[in-house]
């Protein structure tokens, strides 16, 4: 059974064994990956985040409990660390400069990603301005595209009180937005798939 052969993986890693580490990081690191990369739109920010996650895993492989999901762990650590790096990108320019960057893709011509740039600045920014619980909401599902489900269980709050936060978020940045001079049909910027991918 699966679900056996994995406790038995967990065991041998809570006790150090790197082939059992080995082995479980082939399970999941490609799953892990994929999602990431879906938040980060970055190929070397999700590498960078999916490598962190496993030296999370190794180096408090002692605490791990094989009773518990391994697949549930592993996956949390992943948003943790996606959601710090977050942070440290509102309070960080040139990290914020390196996520923004990853969205040129998604611009054909270097003029209009200037302007998309610059758009995504002065959003950051009003996102920035938002109380700190609402623009972590924000960020969890705007940015990270995460569901309420998802964000509950991350922050320990009710789906009822996301939905409250998200809404007053998006009012309190419309009016913000549109204060900088955004006329109301800039402000899908909002939800555009670049500025989700940051």
């Amino acid at each position: 059974m699966p679900e056996l052969d994995e406790r038995i993986l967990v065991n041998r890693l809570q006790a150090g064994d790197p082939l059992a580490f080995k082995a479980l990081y082939d399970i999941y690191s490609v799953r892990i990956y994929g999602k990431l990369l879906k938040m980060v739109k970055s190929d070397d920010l999700a590498q960078d985040l999916l490598q962190h996650t496993f030296m999370n895993v190794w180096n408090h492989r002692a605490t791990l409990d094989p009773d518990q999901s391994f697949s549930a762990y592993v996956f949390k650590i992943a948003d943790n660390l996606t959601l710090n790096t977050w942070r440290k990108a509102g309070r960080n320019k040139v990290l914020m400069e390196k996520i923004i960057s990853s969205a040129t893709p998604y611009y054909s011509h270097t003029e209009e990603w200037l302007t998309g740039k610059e758009n995504m600045r002065q959003i950051q920014e009003a996102i920035d301005r938002l109380p700190p619980r609402r623009k972590e909401i924000f960020i969890l599902c705007k940015i990270e595209d995460k569901s309420y489900a998802e964000v509950s269980e991350l922050l320990g709050i009710s789906t009822s009180t996301i939905n409250d936060h998200l809404v007053k978020a998006i009012k309190a940045l419309k009016t913000d937005l549109t204060r900088q001079g955004f006329f109301t049909g800039c402000l899908f910027l909002l939800v555009l798939p670049a500025v989700q991918g940051l």
